[in-house]
């Protein structure tokens, strides 16, 4: 779809390594890495940014407002992207380096991964990746996710890769 490749999420993604929240034991039960290529470099800033501001997920944000009373603003979106706030919507930041982003929402039930990776010739390799808990101790039982998420699974992987597809055409 658009381009958009789904890959293993790197040993070393943020999406993997992080273990802060409530619970830690719990993460790992869903992982998943998408990724498309752009045609010049870009910032984690810009990547974060242009994510944020699509029309696609523009939609979110709205029913993020009305659903949850979790409002966001173009300019809330700069300042996370640019690391200038540690919170956005619905989500904090959980760890940020200069060519990754942690997002982790704040009931503790999902993780938002943003990864660029630049490449020879001007060009730069936009990931993301989302993560969600597990109920109970054990992060590798498959069976211990979310009853509602399962049916879900489907929705979640298309909206992920035309929310990537948005956010490369907003760039």
């Amino acid at each position: 779809m658009f381009s958009i490749t789904r890959e293993p999420v790197p040993d070393d993604a943020l999406l993997r390594t992080f273990r802060g929240g409530t619970h830690p034991e719990r993460w790992g039960s869903y992982v998943d890495c998408f990724a498309v290529g752009v045609d010049r470099n870009v910032s984690l800033a810009d990547f974060v940014f242009a994510f944020y501001t699509s029309r696609l997920f523009r939609i979110e944000r709205g029913l993020l407002r009305l659903l949850i009373n979790a409002p966001s603003s173009r300019s809330e979106a700069r300042a996370v992207a640019d690391g200038t706030t540690d919170k956005f919507a619905a989500w904090y930041v959980g760890q940020r380096t200069s060519t990754q982003l942690l997002m982790c929402d704040r009931y503790e039930r999902t993780r938002s991964w943003f990864r660029v990776a630049p490449k020879s010739g001007g060009q730069t390799r936009l990931q993301f990746g989302s993560a969600v808990a597990a109920r109970g101790g054990g992060h590798s039982d498959v069976s211990r996710r979310p009853a509602a998420f399962e049916p879900l699974l489907w929705f979640h992987v298309v909206y992920s890769q035309a929310l990537l597809h948005a956010a490369k055409a907003n760039l």
